[in-house]
């Protein structure tokens, strides 16, 4: 069967012969060619980065556009994708939070809002009158019933899991390839022998991740960015919010720098193979 739609892509609920909801794989590909969304779940908090694209210059930067949103006092969510079907997923999120208050008397649990908010992205995916969101959300939470924070990601076809370090966007998989490289995995840390007092900070990967960010950037390809980065971590007392400006500002020099430094080591490299 070719990979065409072959008006298989008509409708969302409409399978393919070889199994495929060609919608949702369309879906994917418009994440795909988004803004890179990072978020990794540190020993302290969890950090959410996005790399948001600058249409023009004459666009404010701080205000329009956002892709990093709170939604309850300990709950935050980054999008990439279409901003507009963000948007949608993050008023629903929201109004998960808000109600699961005014039932239970108590904050959302992280699994929970990932739960409800995968149920709602899927059910656009069932009736042939919606179509998916071209969107995916990243969710940072803290429980404060269980003192447990977590990081989740919402995928267009409604999938849910939770993550160390997630990635959606344009460098999902080399921003992948990094954060794998990083001490996230308690589990890991503790099999290598250094114990889990080698995990990650969030003043640590707001580094890494800007630097994971400003090296999958071409800068004679790519748009002009803005870096939008938000945490919540014991030093902002477990709630989402903005990481300040003085900081980002610090990490995205620092992280120049790294690259800078990591290029001139490798033409130095090859230099030396082309004398030998």
């Amino acid at each position: 069967m070719a990979s065409s739609g072959s008006g298989y892509d008509l409708s969302s609920s409409t399978f393919s012969p070889d199994g495929r909801i060609f919608q949702v794989e369309y879906a994917h590909k418009a994440v795909e060619n988004a803004g890179t969304a990072l978020g990794l779940r540190c020993s302290d908090g969890v950090v959410l980065a996005v790399e948001k694209p600058l249409i023009t210059k004459m666009l404010v930067k701080e205000t329009t556009g956002r892709r990093v949103h709170t939604v309850d006092e300990y709950a935050g969510v980054a999008i990439t994708g279409f901003v507009s079907d963000g948007r949608q997923i993050v008023n629903r999120a929201r109004e998960e939070a808000s109600n699961y208050d005014e039932t239970y008397g108590t904050k959302i649990p992280p699994r929970t809002l990932a739960n409800r908010l995968s149920a709602y992205v899927h059910y656009f995916t069932l009736h042939g009158a919606l179509r998916p969101f071209g969107c995916s959300t990243l969710i940072a939470a803290y429980d404060p019933a269980t003192k447990h924070h977590s990081l989740h990601m919402v995928e267009p076809s409604g999938v849910t899991y939770e993550y160390y370090g997630a990635a959606a966007g344009r460098g999902r998989q080399p921003a992948r390839t990094e954060m794998e490289k990083l001490a996230i995995n308690p589990k890991q840390v503790a099999a290598s022998g250094d114990g889990e007092g080698t995990l990650i900070t969030c003043a640590e990967a707001v580094k890494q991740l800007a630097k994971i960010i400003y090296s999958l950037h071409d800068e004679a390809k790519d748009k002009p960015f803005e870096l939008e980065m938000s945490w919540l971590c014991e030093g902002s007392g477990w709630k989402h919010v903005g990481v300040p400006k003085k900081v980002i500002k610090e990490a995205t020099v620092w992280a120049k720098k790294e690259i800078e430094e990591a290029e001139g080591e490798e033409s130095e490299e090859e230099d030396d193979e082309m004398e030998e």
